[in-house]
């Protein structure tokens, strides 16, 4: 019984597909996450540039 189980597991491409699609969505997430980061640390700049930039117009 084990062996069949075993054997029809093997034989089973399913599965496959669906790591597949979890390995391509996985990618999609880390490049996703490192746009944000990137994006996130130049907003974070410019409003620090706009900040100084009215801080001297003010003074």
């Amino acid at each position: 019984m084990p062996a069949r189980f075993i054997a029809s597991l093997a034989a089973d491409r399913s599965g496959a597909t669906a790591i597949e699609y979890a390995l391509i969505a996985s990618l999609i997430a880390v490049a996703a996450v490192g746009g944000f980061v990137t994006l996130g640390n130049q907003v974070g700049t410019t409003f620090t540039d706009v900040e100084a930039a009215i801080s001297e117009a003010i003074a």
